[in-house]
């Protein structure tokens, strides 16, 4: 969701995460430490961003929210997360994370929307209609 709000992939899907980003609550949105290693990846490599862009880009995301650490035992249990599942072990890694800050909701594209570990449910931001976990994040 991270690379779509920095417009990488077309003004439409920027503008959609970003309208979604903004109703977030702040002091209850994590974002784990891989996904922004991902983000960085994603920003010099497919668009072509220089690396010093890049890095600030990550420093503003961590001044917007929270980050959430991969200790060691995030990465032992997205091995075994990984394992059981057949994901990538750094969706895994993404997912543990979530899971391990205690957040019942995991906004990604890559994951299958419903999938629930630990906890924590994975929901496509984009699909719609809205999951109702996510609905209920806007529910007044």
């Amino acid at each position: 969701m991270l690379v779509y709000a920095e417009g990488v992939n077309g003004a439409p899907l920027r503008n959609a995460a970003l309208a979604l980003i903004e109703r977030l609550p702040p002091d209850q949105t994590f974002v784990p430490v891989q996904a922004l290693g991902e983000l960085f990846r994603v920003l010099v490599g497919k668009a072509q961003w220089e690396p010093t862009k890049a890095h600030q880009c990550l420093l503003d995301w961590h001044a917007a929210f929270a980050l959430i650490e991969t200790s060691p035992s995030i990465l032992f249990a997205a091995c075994e997360l990984s394992v059981r599942h057949d994901l990538s072990i750094w969706d895994a890694v993404i997912l543990s994370a979530a899971s391990a800050a205690g957040c019942r909701l995991l906004l990604s594209e890559d994951m299958q929307t419903g999938f629930t570990w630990s906890g924590v449910t994975v929901v496509n931001p984009f699909e719609e209609p809205r999951h109702e976990l996510l609905a209920a994040l806007f529910t007044p």
